[in-house]
């Protein structure tokens, strides 16, 4: 886990968000391919996600970030966590659940009580650390239509004070 040396998690700031945007755009088109929404966030995170009471969490190495997560402001009291990267070479450090959990330890402090995350089946590792830190899934007969063709798992976890 040498690669957790020296790894702040902080909130995003001016000039992050072009390492936001290519962090996020990796992981979805090794996967996947960007959709509408992807670009619509990842081209303009403050007015998609900041100015909507949103939040981004980052993690920064020696000035470079290599990983994120985001919270996106939902119903009263929701958030939705989302655009969760780690770039390729830090993936298995542990840099990933860091920035998770501050991003839940976040949403707590600020009075929430749920949160949700969509994903897709294939990101088997991402769900076990999903599963890890408590979040549950949502039976199918409550999952909403979701923005993203790719999804096809939602969980959610709630979050005592």
């Amino acid at each position: 886990m040498t690669a957790q040396v020296g790894i702040i998690i902080r909130e995003f700031a001016a000039g992050d968000a072009e390492a936001f945007r290519k962090l996020n755009e990796e992981w979805i088109q090794h996967y996947f391919e960007l959709e509408g929404p992807d670009r619509e966030v990842l081209n303009d995170p403050k007015g998609a996600i900041l100015d909507r009471g949103g939040r981004i969490f980052v993690a920064e190495r020696n000035g470079e970030l290599v990983g994120c997560c985001a919270l996106l402001a939902a119903h009263e009291g929701e958030y939705e966590v989302a655009k969760m990267a780690v770039s390729p070479e830090c993936r298995g450090t542990g840099i990933g659940r860091r920035v998770l959990e501050f991003a839940i330890a976040a949403a707590r402090e600020s009075g929430a009580t749920r949160l949700t995350l969509e994903t897709n089946r294939k990101l088997a590792v991402a769900i076990g650390l999903y599963e890890s830190v408590g979040f549950q899934h949502i039976p199918a007969s409550r999952v909403p239509p979701s923005p993203y063709a790719r999804c096809d798992v939602a969980m959610e976890m709630f979050l005592s004070k």
